[in-house]
Parts: structure tokens; C-alpha cells; sequence
């Protein structure tokens, strides 16, 4: 299962207006108008969230929401820069950057868990996956099924035999209970981090100005121009920003299925192995960021298919590359038993070939995309 955030149309039928909207409009009355619902899409999951009470399904599904808004807020800021007061944009964009990363810690932990939990499973033979708390946090007995099927694995009747091809037979339970341990650590410092994070003042400071937001947008003057006239330019540099980092990719070699460079690379220490994932998470962001400045020239309209299946594509790229390297970080810690350590090797393989399936998904989709542009 995959944990990664999909980004949905955040655009409901009031938000919604037509090309010849844009035509009769002025630059800073369109992008006035997709901050100020981004700005209420905010202020409603804030709402949400304080009304959330014990309800964790709730509470995660308005961080989830929050996050996205403020993403969508940050991204706007980002991109029509030009359009807006540069001081202003730039500080409220740091604060919301701030803001989305410390409620997203939480909801990687958890689902870098499951990934692991799931992948080791599925490596011992499991054939039941992790299970997930109501709170969140992969539930403890997902690592008693590791530790199960890897017990069921080398014996069939009482009677050692060899481990059937492709399982895992060594040192699953306590690299699994090792993971749940130091993943279960970060998911509750990062639900601390997030609570703090929240009853602070630069959290209240940050509603209030996307409270503002939702009915004032600090214009510069280009604004006032058609849209029709200054939109495309902004989105246009992004777009190139984006046709520049996909260029330098690797996608030559990405175009082979399992050609090893991501496994190879992330045998390396951590810091090359960051270095070579980095050019990838880049690539992912500025994706994002020519996504959301579509959906403010496209007025609402249908997201790019392509676009989101390369974003999708990305994001599993992100999630292998972190699951990867918590599971490096596992087999780091001192005086573990080498089964263990054995077992965490293999999982940190697994994940690294989960990167380069996650480069190749990305290549393919970008070579269709290249063919069909005129």
C-alpha cells in the first residue's frame, strides 16, 4: 500500500469559472479569487480540526486538508510572485512551508511504517498485511506477523526445510519489532512536534493572515493587467523550471528496468545516496508547483492526466527513498544481532528497487507525454 498524499481538484462547482471568465477578468482578479477559496479551504479544516475532538479519522483527514491548502497557498505565492507584494508573499509562503512540514512528520512516520512493516511481511511470506490503529500507528501485532511468517516459512510440519525462493527467513521478527520501535518513537515526537506546533503563536499569527487572505491579496500593480495577458507568463517559468530539471534526469538509463543504479547508489554512504535521490525530489516539487499554477490558469479545470500520473509516480519515488533510508538507519543501530541486520539489508534493497520502479514509472510517463506534444 501506498502512503503518499494525492492532491485532488480542490475546486468546487462555486469556485469554478470559464475561459471567457479570463478574458474579461484582470490577472490579480483571477489569482484574488483562487487564494481567497484556498485561503477558505484552509480556514474550514482548521475549523475541522479544533472540532475533531477524539475523532482521529477526522483530525487526520483535516491535517490532510490543511496541508493541501496551505500547499496550494504557498505554491500560488511562489509562482505569481510578480503579481503580489514580494515581502508579504514571501514571508506568508515561509510560515505556511513551515507549517505543512511539521503536520506532515506525523503522517510520513506512519506510513513509512506500514511500507516497511508491509515489505517485510511480503519479503517473510506474510500473507496478511500491517494493520493500522484508529490512532494512526501501525498496530505492534503487524510485527508479530513478520516475525510468524518467517518462523512459517522455514518449516513446513515440524520439519526444518529451505526457505521457499523469495522469502526472508532471517532475523525478520526482530528487524520488524526494531522498525516498530524506533518509527512508533518518531510518529509520537512528530504528533508532539505537530500539537506544539499548533497551540504556538506563529501558528495563530499564520491563520490570521491566511484569515485576512480569504478577503484581501495584497496586489502589485502588473495585476491589473488582462489576465490573459500576464498569467501565462509566471506559469510559463515555472514550466520551464520544470522541462530544465527533467532534462538533466537521468531517463536514459531510468528507461531499463531494473538497471540497478538506484540500488547501486544506495549502497553508498548516506550522503551520496541523498545526492542522488535529491535531483528526483526536486523534479517532484517543481512538478507540484506547475500543477498548482494550472489549476489558477486553468480556472478550476480538469487536472493534467499526465501531470498526475507523473506526480503519483514521484511520490512513490519519495516514499521508496525514505523507507530506504529508515531502513539504513535501522541497520545502523549498535549491537544488533547480524540476522537482524541481514534482514534490514535486504528490506533496504527492496525499497531501492522500489526507486528505480518508481523512476521507471516516471520515465514511460514522460516519454508519452513527449511523443503526444505537438
Amino acid at each position: 500500500m501506498q502512503h503518499h498524499e494525492v492532491d485532488i481538484d480542490p475546486f468546487t462547482a462555486g469556485d469554478r469559472f470559464t475561459a471567457g471568465d479570463t478574458d474579461r477578468l484582470t490577472a490579480g482578479e483571477v489569482l484574488a479569487g483562487y487564494l481567497h477559496a484556498r485561503a477558505g479551504d484552509f480556514l474550514r479544516a482548521l475549523r475541522m480540526y479544533g472540532e475533531s475532538g477524539s475523532d482521529t479519522a477526522a483530525a487526520e483527514a483535516a491535517a490532510r486538508t490543511l496541508r493541501g491548502a496551505a500547499r496550494r497557498i504557498g505554491g500560488g505565492l511562489h509562482t505569481f510572485r510578480p503579481l503580489l507584494d514580494p515581502a508579504w508573499a514571501d514571508q506568508l509562503r515561509t510560515e505556511l512551508g513551515w507549517l505543512s512540514g511539521t503536520l506532515a512528520q506525523e503522517h510520513a512516520c506512519t506510513g513509512r511504517l506500514h511500507r516497511l512493516l508491509g515489505a517485510l511481511a511480503r519479503l517473510s511470506g506474510a500473507t496478511v498485511a500491517p494493520a493500522v490503529t484508529p490512532a494512526g500507528s501501525v498496530a505492534s501485532a503487524s510485527a508479530a506477523s513478520v516475525a510468524s511468517a518467517a518462523s512459517a516459512a522455514s518449516r513446513t510440519d515440524g520439519q526444518p526445510e529451505g526457505p521457499p525462493p523469495g522469502t526472508l527467513t532471517v532475523g525478520a521478527s526482530r528487524a520488524g519489532a526494531l522498525l516498530d520501535r524506533q518509527l512508533t518513537l518518531a510518529r509520537t515526537r512528530a504528533h508532539s512536534a505537530a500539537l506544539q506546533a499548533l497551540g504556538s503563536s506563529r501558528f495563530h499569527a499564520v491563520a490570521d493572515a491566511v484569515a485576512v487572505l480569504a478577503s484581501e491579496v495584497p496586489l502589485a500593480p502588473p495585476a491589473g493587467a488582462p489576465a490573459v495577458e500576464v498569467l501565462a507568463g509566471p506559469s510559463e517559468s515555472t514550466e520551464r523550471q520544470l522541462l530544465d530539471a527533467v532534462a538533466a534526469l537521468p531517463l536514459a538509463r531510468a528507461a531499463h528496468p531494473y538497471n540497478a543504479e538506484a540500488l547501486v547508489h544506495g549502497l553508498a554512504t548516506a550522503s551520496e545516496g541523498e545526492a542522488q535521490d535529491a535531483p528526483w525530489h526536486h523534479v517532484r516539487q517543481l512538478l507540484r508547483l506547475h500543477r498548482y499554477a494550472q489549476e489558477v490558469w486553468s480556472a478550476g479545470g480538469a487536472p493534467d492526466p499526465m501531470l498526475l500520473g507523473a506526480g503519483q509516480a514521484l511520490d512513490r519515488h519519495r516514499d521508496a527513498a525514505e523507507a530506504a533510508a529508515a531502513a539504513a538507519n535501522a541497520a545502523r543501530t549498535p549491537r544488533i544481532a547480524p540476522a537482524t541486520a541481514y534482514a534490514l539489508g535486504v528490506l533496504h534493497a527492496d525499497q531501492r528497487l522500489e526507486v528505480e520502479a518508481a523512476r521507471f514509472a516516471f520515465q514511460q510517463v514522460w516519454q508519452r507525454a513527449a511523443a503526444t506534444t505537438p
